[in-house]
């Protein structure tokens, strides 16, 4: 029975793409600007450690980096060949979200752009918030601009309980975000106005609305919850997913997968709050498979909690703890099994700003099966879908080419 785990790292790009001119992100690189911070005396800077990460070191996650910049990251000298498949991809779809780039992984690169709202300031067209604030019952809205999500709540969190007011924001994501109190405006009611703006903005091309609530009585202690929703467009055509539920195959979408394609193609949706509680759902999911079984998992904490936070210590500690949840990961492989660990997009914590970077993605696959070898740089995402189609035995997709024969 075949089996596979496909684990997106959210946000660990490994370099500059080629166009990353045109967002404003040359010369940016998650990983590498994470490893040369941990590597750098604190003198400089850093921290003075390199940064430990055994496992994904193993599996090839310097040499991939150093496909795609050029350079082995600061703190990995050659040392040992990597026990996987690795390399990296470019990303044939427009922007630097998270929808384009999990789609992309599934097979459905996006050619076209989506809508933005680019404006820093004033950032939603006034017929736009005038009819959702009609759909949802208030007066108006609070913020109207970009914004860190974290930010925004203690700069506008006691205008917001006082008044009523929901906080409406945006990145350089096609995406609304809105933001309120759990208890004050309550949760379902924001869901519901999520809802009546996902039908609103379909218009402006816009892939997500997402729903940001938040606990707390003051800036000193408002917090997000672990009650985000995002509400995504459907994918344009059929995906992987789509084609594995058509061939009798289950997938599993674990923490906010279901979301990013709008419940498409998922068998079951698990969700879970931090990096612990995500890789033991991934684990519950695909040991208990009795079916040919894909689980497909997001792990967001590095791109929520540091890569938007320009937190470089953070992502550099979260990335050190994955790395020791591994072993559970690849000990569950069975002789037919498959687990494929990537990104989405790049998030650069030491980069001017708070939204992603456009960049390479690492790829590192492996299994009992699988014979090591570099893959090189590929010229899509989508070519991990195809050598998930190719593992599972479907048909080969429309985009992608698989990487299981070298």
């Amino acid at each position: 029975m075949k089996r596979a785990m496909l684990i997106v790292l959210d946000s660990l790009g490994v370099g500059a793409l080629p166009d990353a001119e045109r967002y404003g992100d040359v010369g940016a690189d998650t990983f590498g600007h994470i490893a040369a911070w941990c590597a750098r005396g604190s003198d400089a800077g850093g921290r003075g450690r390199a940064l430990s990460i055994p496992n994904l070191t193993r599996l090839g996650l310097a040499e991939a980096a150093a496909t795609a910049s050029g350079q082995r990251p600061a703190g990995f000298p050659q040392s040992t060949i990597p026990g996987s498949r690795h390399g990296c991809s470019r990303e044939r779809s427009t922007g630097k979200d998270t929808i384009s780039g999990h789609w992309e992984i599934a097979g459905v690169p996006v050619l076209f752009d989506w809508g933005y709202f680019r404006e820093r300031e004033q950032s939603f067209p006034a017929e736009l918030l005038s009819a959702l604030a009609q759909a949802g019952g208030v007066s108006g809205f609070l913020g109207n601009c970009h914004a860190s999500g974290t930010e925004i709540i203690a700069r506008l969190g006691d205008e917001h309980i006082r008044t009523g007011l929901p906080i409406v924001y945006t990145s350089a994501d096609s995406v609304i975000q809105i933001c309120a109190h759990e208890q004050h405006f309550g949760l379902q009611r924001l869901y519901d106005l999520c809802a009546a703006a996902r039908l609103l903005v379909d218009p402006y091309r816009i892939g997500r609305v997402i729903a940001r609530p938040f606990l707390g009585s003051s800036p000193a202690n408002y917090a997000r919850t672990p009650n985000r929703r995002d509400y995504a467009v459907p994918p344009i055509a059929p995906t992987l997913l789509d084609r594995l539920q058509d061939a009798g195959a289950a997938v599993v979408g674990v923490g906010k997968i279901s979301d990013i394609f709008n419940a498409q193609g998922i068998t079951r949706s698990l969700k879970a709050n931090g990096l612990d509680a995500l890789v033991a759902r991934t684990l519950e999911a695909f040991t208990a498979a009795t079916q040919p079984t894909l689980v497909f998992t997001n792990l967001v904490d590095f791109d929520q909690e540091y890569g938007h936070r320009r937190d470089v210590a953070g992502y550099a500690a979260a990335l050190e703890h994955f790395d020791t949840l591994m072993p559970a990961l690849l000990a569950a492989l069975g002789p037919e099994d498959l687990a494929i660990f990537c990104a989405d997009h790049g998030n650069d914590p030491t980069w001017p700003g708070s939204d992603h970077t456009r960049e390479h993605i690492p790829i590192l696959a492996t299994g009992p099966a699988l014979t090591p070898g570099d893959i090189g740089c590929r010229d899509s995402f989508a070519d991990i879908g195809a050598t998930l189609a190719q593992w599972f035995g479907l048909a080969p997709p429309e985009h992608g080419r698989s990487f299981l024969k070298q």
